[in-house]
This record gives C-alpha cells, sequence and structure tokens, in this order.
C-alpha cells in the first residue's frame, strides 16, 4: 500500500508538471532575491556570488533537487568609487540599524550585471535555465531608488526515458521523440528600494513555450512552460538599536497553479547572525537562520515543515545558501540594500 500511494503522489505530481512547467520554488529567496528578480543586479557596493542547494520532500523519490549559482555586479565609476550610502574603509555602520536607516541616502545611478545558473530536477525531468541579467539603479528622492531590470537567456528541458516504466513500451508520447530541448528565456522586473523597505515585481519565462517529448501530433504528450509573475516587499522594524526584524511577503502567480503567497519574518542581531520563520500557504512552515562569518562569506540555512498531503511520505525540505562578497572595499558583512 506505501509503495501504491507513493506512485500515486508521484503521478499527480507529474501531472502538474506537464500542464505547465514550473520553476523551482525557495525558501531562501529572501537571502537572494536576485533569483526572483532581474532587476537586484548590482545593488550592492561588492560582487554578490551565491551558490545554493535545495532537497525538497526529502524521503520522496523523484523530489525536486536545486541547486544554483548566481553573481552579480555594479558597474559605474560615481557608485563604485563615491557610493553615497558606503562606509568607510574597513567598515562602518550596521547597515540593521536605526542609525543606518536615519542616515540612509540613494545611491548613486550606476548600472548592474550579472549571470544565473539554475538546475533542477524532478523525477525524469531536469530543468536547466542559464540567463544573464542587466538593471540600471537610479535615485528617485534622496532616499529612494528604482531599479529596471531585465534577464535573457535559455532554458534546457530535458526527459530522462531510462528512468521511465511504461506499460506499453513503445509509448508514442516519448518514443523516437525530442527528449532533450532548448528554448529562449526572457524576463523583467522592477525593484523601488530604501533604506527601511523594499517593493518588488517580476516576470519570469516571459517567453511560453510548447515542449513535445515525441514526434506525435496527438497533443497529448505537450508540456509547456507559462510565464511566473512575483510580487515582494519588506520593511525594518526596530525593537533596540541591535535587533531589527525584517518583515516580508511574497505573492506567486503561475496559471493554472492556484495564486500562492509566502509571509516572512527575519530577526537580525546587529550584523553577526539572523533567525526567522516563513510560511507558505498550504503548503509548509519553515525555519530559517543565517551567519556572516566574515566581510567574506555568509551561510543561510531553512527546513520545511510540510503540511500539504505530501507530509506523510516527506521528512520536509532542506536548503543551504553559502554568499561570497568579493571585491568588498568597504568590508561590509550584511547587504547594505
Amino acid at each position: 500500500m506505501k509503495r501504491i500511494l507513493y506512485l500515486l503522489i508521484f503521478v499527480i505530481f507529474s501531472i502538474k508538471m506537464a500542464a505547465a512547467q514550473q520553476l523551482p520554488q525557495y525558501t531562501q529567496y529572501v537571502f537572494n532575491n536576485y533569483l526572483l528578480n532581474p532587476a537586484v543586479s548590482g545593488i550592492e557596493n561588492y560582487t554578490d556570488a551565491k551558490l545554493g542547494y535545495r532537497s525538497q520532500w526529502t524521503g520522496l523519490d523523484g523530489a525536486p533537487v536545486t541547486s544554483y549559482l548566481t553573481v552579480n555586479l555594479p558597474i559605474g565609476n560615481s557608485f563604485l568609487n563615491g557610493d553615497a550610502t558606503a562606509f568607510p574603509g574597513g567598515g562602518g555602520t550596521n547597515p540593521s540599524s536605526r542609525s543606518y536607516t536615519q542616515d540612509y541616502r540613494a545611491s548613486e545611478p550606476h548600472h548592474g550585471i550579472g549571470i544565473m545558473v539554475v538546475t533542477d530536477k524532478a523525477g525524469p525531468i531536469t530543468q536547466t535555465n542559464i540567463d544573464a541579467t542587466y538593471a540600471y539603479h537610479i535615485g528617485l528622492a534622496p532616499q529612494l531608488n528604482l531599479a529596471v531590470g531585465v534577464l535573457a537567456g535559455v532554458n534546457h528541458i530535458s526527459l530522462n526515458t531510462s528512468q521511465i516504466t511504461l506499460a506499453t513500451p513503445l509509448d508514442p508520447a516519448i518514443t523516437n521523440g525530442n527528449n532533450s530541448q532548448w528554448k529562449p528565456d526572457l524576463g523583467a522586473g522592477l525593484w523601488l528600494y530604501s533604506g527601511a523597505y523594499y517593493v518588488g515585481a517580476s516576470i519570469q519565462q516571459l517567453l511560453p513555450q510548447n515542449l513535445y517529448f515525441s514526434t506525435s501530433n496527438t497533443g497529448i504528450n505537450v508540456s509547456k512552460t507559462v510565464p511566473h509573475y512575483f510580487l515582494t516587499a519588506g520593511t525594518k522594524l526596530y525593537l533596540s538599536d541591535d535587533i531589527t526584524l525584517l518583515p516580508s511577503f511574497l505573492v506567486k502567480e503561475i496559471q493554472p497553479v492556484p495564486l500562492t503567497y509566502d509571509i516572512n519574518v527575519k530577526a537580525s542581531f546587529q550584523d553577526k547572525f539572523w533567525l526567522g520563520g516563513s510560511y507558505r500557504h498550504g503548503d509548509s512552515f519553515g525555519i530559517l537562520a543565517g551567519f556572516n562569518l566574515s566581510s567574506f562569506i555568509n551561510v543561510g540555512y531553512s527546513y520545511d515543515i510540510t503540511t500539504s498531503s505530501l507530509n506523510t511520505v516527506s521528512n520536509g525540505t532542506h536548503e543551504i545558501v553559502i554568499g561570497l562578497l568579493l571585491n568588498n572595499r568597504y568590508k561590509v558583512t550584511c547587504p547594505q540594500h
């Protein structure tokens, strides 16, 4: 009976994937908003590199496993050499503190570029996105910036037929098919930010694509990539000079999947470490923690407790992110913006 239950769960998951090919989801996006919005490119005064790994629904055979590398950096001499919010050499005020926000000034107009490589494997389907990003940051007010960003690249989807057992060995849905496909990828985003809050909106997989895993024209085996719409916002609430709360939310729309939303709260203790929690509607609760080990490296970890019907076979979801702050001339240990 347990094997039958596993099979039913996997079949239901596969049907959803076939209806609309979805990009992977993250719990640690609050640690790396660049994953969801290209307008974040170059928002900090250093080269921001991150390595991430996510094992979803551990214990369930064929469950999604995601890994990624993202790198983004600013371009523009006026920003690099004289950013209005930059610290003096060797570090300075904690960016999470009340005094930093009071003295905050919008950053100088500048460009940002980046690249991301994301690989997501779910059962026999592996999806890899390779994208370059560009953003332009401009000051709207003395303490307010707006960034506009675009993303372009390719999306590779492959189907490993050796992992599929069928009642009919020559099933026309996959026999003699195109099981390795490259498709163009495009996205865009806006990011409004100050010292105390941010609001972002973005779209990924802007170009819908049909994916045919066979040469048949019956249409029974069509999978589609569909646009992903994201709306997110967050703010700072000060409990003391050393402890800051950062509540945030994310709303995600992917047709034909029902609208989903996340609610997060992160407590930052100076610029040393942070703890937090998250709730994903109808899916999970998450526990998050992070450490700023130095001005070169930081680490974030999260564990999601599954609340959906998969909780009978899932041991939860683990996600870890390692961040590197390259060319960090001001020796900051946590993001300024």
